[in-house]
């Protein structure tokens, strides 16, 4: 997944950008990489809508477009932060509300498996 024309990158700056607007989707890509051992990326396409305005312009919000677990079996718990935890908890309840409608059996089950909190 890559975005375009908007970029959020540190590569961006210094070049011509396009400003992000309200209704274009982009791909938030966090992830970090150790050279020569290993690397782990979570993509997720979100939809920028408006969230508010001030005296210093109009802000945006992502909507996260992309629902689907991320594996909790990769992760050592132990080190994540408490905040990180809970907005781990926060993404997974939400992937849960918003597809266990659509899955039954097995596949609900896996679901809600993947989705436990931490």
């Amino acid at each position: 997944v890559h975005e375009g024309p908007q970029v959020i990158s540190h590569y961006g700056f210094g070049r011509a950008h396009t400003e992000m607007k309200e209704g274009m989707i982009t791909s938030n890509e966090p992830g970090l990489y150790r050279t020569g051992q290993w690397g782990v990326r979570i993509e997720n396409l979100v939809l920028n809508q408006s969230a508010y305005k001030t005296e210093f312009g109009e802000f945006l919000r992502f909507e996260t477009l992309t629902l689907c677990p991320i594996d909790t079996r990769c992760i050592d718990v132990a080190l994540l932060t408490e905040t990180e935890r809970a907005w781990l908890n926060s993404y997974h309840a939400e992937v849960r509300e918003r597809l266990s409608p659509y899955v039954t059996g097995e596949a609900k089950d896996w679901l809600l498996k993947r989705t436990m909190a931490i």
